[in-house]
């Protein structure tokens, strides 16, 4: 029994004793920090940046992302004054595009715009931007750690399209992307927010017709979804009606100036109402001045409109009215 046991014990410390090889998935490289390295790894790793990033490229086109990702971070890392540094760079935010974590490849992309503004493909890195982008503006979700999509956010959409007309304000892709910073804020209802970014665009890009003209239009609808939210407070229906009277002015050929001239018209039923109910409520507790008042306005509004005759009604009433107040009494015998 002792001999028995002797012998395992012996077995079990050659066991640990014996000189075997250990493979480390984690490995620290100075300059570099921790990577993760599959058992046999290290193979993708090259002393020259061109080489490094030749793997990259290769593992690319192999579909093989997880050595890519790896290749061509080394390079960034540690080439990153190099000629192959934004490829690598692009290489990266295309591997997260790929397996479609779009936020991380937004912001992979974002890096390659920043640290290489000079990069030979960036009018191409902004259009791919642009596509995520839109993406999210059509309901995508963002994902959580890259994997779990859970929630959508405009407010993270408008951001990524105001990032790329930050990042290249009069490259092709610009005033689109512009354009859509108001979409995204009208499908936030901060119709407010959408006004502005549709005047940005419209004021930036004036020298671009066709850009200004759709941005001023679409100012408007923003303004008169604006007004359609306020029960008391007109104002938003006003700056709605100028906003489509500039666009008649100045674009007088464009194919929607008849449709401008009906929300103008529908518009000023708008404020008619507006103004009818306050004139109501003065009417109610007998306020005659600011009853007035508002019925006034009521006819100088839309006086074609049925709140218009109703006011003119009213108006004549509290005339009688207040004629018969002043009527003095007849005198006593």
């Amino acid at each position: 029994m002792k001999r028995r046991i002797a012998f395992v014990a012996v077995v079990f410390i050659g066991f640990f004793l014996l000189p075997s090889r250990c493979p480390a998935p984690l490995v620290y490289r100075p300059g570099e920090g921790w990577t993760y390295e599959s058992v046999g790894g290290g193979k993708w790793v090259r002393g020259r940046a061109k080489d490094q990033y030749d793997v990259a490229q290769q593992a690319f086109d192999q579909k093989d992302f997880g050595t890519t990702k790896k290749a061509a971070r080394r390079v960034v890392k540690r080439w990153p004054l190099s000629d192959y540094a934004p490829q690598a760079q692009y290489l990266l935010a295309r591997c997260y595009e790929a397996r479609r974590d779009d936020g991380r490849a937004f912001k992979e992309y974002q890096k390659l715009v920043e640290k290489y503004p000079k990069a030979d493909n960036f009018d191409e890195v902004l259009r791919r931007q642009y596509e995520i982008a839109d993406r999210f503006l059509a309901g995508q979700r963002f994902k959580l750690w890259g994997l779990f999509p859970l929630f959508r956010s405009m407010e993270k959409t408008a951001d990524m399209f105001m990032k790329i007309n930050r990042n290249g304000p009069f490259s092709p892709i610009a005033p689109e992307a512009q354009m859509k910073v108001g979409a995204a804020r009208e499908k936030q209802k901060e119709y407010g927010l959408a006004v502005k970014a549709y005047e940005r665009a419209a004021n930036v890009y004036h020298d671009n017709p066709k850009i200004a003209a759709e941005a001023t239009f679409r100012a408007g609808l923003a303004y008169q979804k604006q007004a359609q939210t306020a029960e008391y407070d007109q104002s938003a229906a006003a700056d709605a009606i100028s906003t489509f009277t500039d666009f008649n002015v100045l674009y007088p050929d464009e194919a929607r100036v008849a449709q401008a001239k009906q929300i103008i018209a529908e518009l000023q039923t708008e404020q008619a109402r507006g103004a009818y109910r306050i004139a109501q409520f003065y009417d109610k507790k007998r306020k005659w001045d600011g009853a007035k008042v508002y019925y006034n306005e009521v006819v100088s509004k839309d006086p074609d409109s049925s709140y218009a005759a109703e006011a003119r009604k009213r108006l004549e009433a509290i005339a009688r009215i207040t004629a018969r107040s002043k009527t003095p009494a007849p005198a006593g015998p």
